[in-house]
């Protein structure tokens, strides 16, 4: 109760010890989780026609959401294209294969960010004034904002498997077509797509090869 209480009067300690409470109850993903979220998993572009419902996709973001980045910026916008009419307004903006691929998902999710998230931040980051460092700064703002919301996205794949979804991101698009017509009016700018569904495995093919830890990592 003495631990309780404190917690409840020092946040910070209360944070601590989440911390701890989450370690203590699950060290590591098991080989099985692994497989799921990364070392099997796949990238999918055929879907059968199963739907995805609004409350998984609201659990995805709250998956997401939770994901770090720099100064809890949050610059990420996800809009969730369902309707067939959204599908034909993306459809300018793709590469010829992947029509098929983003008209047969359950739902294509526009991955952007959004070049005015620094005015959120006294929400965001409310301890500490930083607006500053972005007022006036486009190409600072610009970079801090695609940074983060492609590792937000990257978080969304992550969400959507771990609750049972399937996922495919697509960059070959135009995103300066998408920009100038869906996000137009707006202070977005798109990043990638990412169909989420529940995959059609009979269009799966061997996984490609990855580089070893000798030619992409080494020791400094």
């Amino acid at each position: 109760m003495r631990a309780e209480a404190a917690s409840h009067q020092d946040p910070r300690r209360a944070a601590q010890q989440e911390v701890r409470a989450v370690r203590d109850k699950i060290a590591e993903l098991d080989e099985a989780g692994l497989e799921l979220m990364l070392t099997r998993a796949r990238s999918h572009y055929a879907w059968t026609d199963r739907p995805v419902t609004e409350d998984q996709l609201r659990r995805i973001y709250d998956i997401t959401r939770l994901g770090a980045t720099s100064m809890n910026s949050s610059p990420a916008r996800f809009i969730f294209v369902r309707t067939p009419e959204g599908k034909k307004k993306l459809e300018p903006a793709l590469k010829p294969k992947n029509v098929p691929k983003v008209l047969s998902a359950p739902v294509t999710v526009i991955i952007a960010h959004d070049l005015r998230f620094w005015e959120r931040l006294d929400y965001l980051f409310p301890h500490e004034d930083r607006k500053p460092m972005f007022r006036g700064k486009e190409a600072y703002t610009r970079d801090t904002a695609y940074r983060n919301a492609t590792l937000q996205g990257a978080y969304m794949m992550m969400a959507a498997r771990a609750i049972g979804l399937d996922c495919g991101p697509i960059s070959g698009f135009d995103n300066k077509v998408v920009d100038e017509t869906i996000l137009a009016g707006t202070t977005l700018e798109s990043n990638f797509l990412l169909n989420i569904g529940y995959a059609d495995e009979t269009a799966v093919f061997p996984k490609l090869p990855r580089l070893p830890f000798e030619e992409a990592c080494s020791f400094l």
